[in-house]
């Protein structure tokens, strides 16, 4: 555990120092592309955010390799060279589009591509786990068919829903630290030595997020671009097809009785192979809500809009940060669920315990289409939307005469501060924000 917890460490040291230089590197580059009309910010940020990562990746392999445990997963697996192979594959596909804005069915090639390098390196699935039959082994042919399909819906569904500051980082973060409790089982309680790299990716993603989400953060001072979104979706990828294609459930059955019982208790993994990936649920559910929703309206499912889940929770009323938070808690809520029903699944109270924090995440998601009757003797104490409508509607009726006048006297109709499209910090309103000193 010392030796995961410092690779994460260096992973991450590396990832944040970097991304300051890469800031400076992508204005001077160019790669500030103007905001969309999809777009939330208010201001042209640089991308290239992938290529702090990228190196962090590079980092955290190569400690990795120079440690006394870990090297044998460089030694007995030929998996972390094809993850690498991949990974710069796919890192340099996203800094082009950064900053060229690649076609999306180019994109999707190179994807495939990289994915096939990872086959053909050895990072595949050998067999198919499935619950009440058993072990079902797969050709090569199926085995690569389905690797390379992982591998691409897993990256564009981290990319779909990289739309606001820190959102895929953190999600993917969050799915990352549940994905290596559960690896790290297998490998330290079980003896498997097939989970050994699937932690190690995890613990690597870890480190990667972590460095790059203080500099992501609302407001963001750089973006990750498909650089970055791309890269993180591939190293989640490999991890859930190294633990899952990899590991024998033949030998989880010395301690469950028999194989059929060692696949029902790793059933939480096995699911990622199903649904695609339980520990990225959300960004998979938007993914396939994007593609229904642009195919119904005759659009390319590659085509943007402003209809994925984090615009619909601004649509709702909820803060960008508020937003973001919503998001984290739904993801953490599936991915530890998951981890906390195959450690357990007979539990009762685990069970019980997400249904009500689901419950508590309904309600917390529509806050905002409630608003709640205050006391006339309470309402200075609360924000002005909590207040009764005759409190407002006097205070607006107050204020609107003196607006006339003073959009009378500019000669155009006075900006109301706090509209959509206006930055807070440069909004102007119809009266001054200085006090009169006389």
């Amino acid at each position: 555990m010392r030796e995961y917890l410092l690779t994460l460490c260096i992973t991450a040291a590396v990832t944040y120092l970097l991304t300051g230089p890469v800031r400076k590197f992508a204005i001077v580059a160019g790669a500030m592309p103007e905001i969309r009309a999809r777009d939330v910010h208010r201001e042209p940020t640089p991308r290239l955010g992938g290529i702090a990562m990228f190196f962090g990746l590079c980092a955290g392999l190569l400690v990795a390799d120079h440690l006394t445990n870990l090297n044998e997963v460089f030694a007995k697996s030929n998996e972390p060279r094809a993850l690498l192979s991949g990974a710069a594959l796919i890192w340099l596909i996203g800094v082009l589009d950064d900053k060229f804005e690649i076609d999306a069915l180019i994109k999707l090639g190179g994807q495939m591509i990289a994915a096939g390098v990872m086959v053909m390196q050895g990072l595949t699935i050998l067999w198919l786990p499935i619950p009440g039959v058993g072990n079902v082994a797969l050709t090569q042919w199926q085995g690569t068919l389905l690797t390379v399909a992982l591998v691409v819906i897993t990256i564009n569904a981290v990319n779909f829903v990289d739309g606001l500051d820190g959102l895929a980082a953190g999600m993917v973060c969050i799915a990352a630290a549940a994905f290596f409790l559960y690896s790290y089982r297998i490998w330290y309680s079980y003896g498997i030595e097939a989970a050994a790299p699937a932690t190690l990716f995890a613990a690597i993603l870890m480190g990667m997020c972590l460095g790059f989400l203080p500099h992501n953060m609302h407001p963001a001072r750089i973006f990750m671009g498909d650089s970055g979104s791309m890269l993180i979706g591939l190293v989640l990828a490999a991890g859930a097809i190294s633990i899952t294609g990899q590991v024998d459930p033949d030998a989880l059955a010395l301690f469950t009785g028999s194989e059929k019982a060692a696949v029902h208790q790793t059933v939480p993994v096995y699911i990622p192979l199903l649904l695609p990936l339980t520990i990225i649920a959300v960004p998979a559910a938007d993914l396939v809500l994007a593609i229904v929703r642009r195919t119904w309206r005759g659009q390319s499912p590659f085509a943007a809009d402003r209809g994925h889940l984090h615009h619909r929770l601004l649509e709702i009323g909820h803060s960008h940060s508020r937003a973001v938070l919503i998001m984290y808690f739904w993801s953490a809520l599936i991915a530890f669920g998951a981890l906390a029903y195959s450690v357990n699944s007979a539990s009762m109270w685990i069970v019980l315990g997400i249904v009500f924090l689901s419950a508590v995440g309904l309600v917390l998601l529509l806050l905002p289409r409630f608003t709640p009757r205050v006391p006339v003797w309470a309402q200075r104490f609360v924000p002005p939307r909590y207040r009764r409508r005759r409190a407002a509607e006097a205070a607006r009726a107050a204020v609107a005469p003196e607006a006339a006048e003073a959009g009378e006297t500019a000669g155009r109709a006075p900006v109301a501060a706090g509209i959509s499209g206006v930055n807070g910090a440069t909004a102007i309103g119809p009266r001054s924000r200085f006090v009169d000193r006389h």
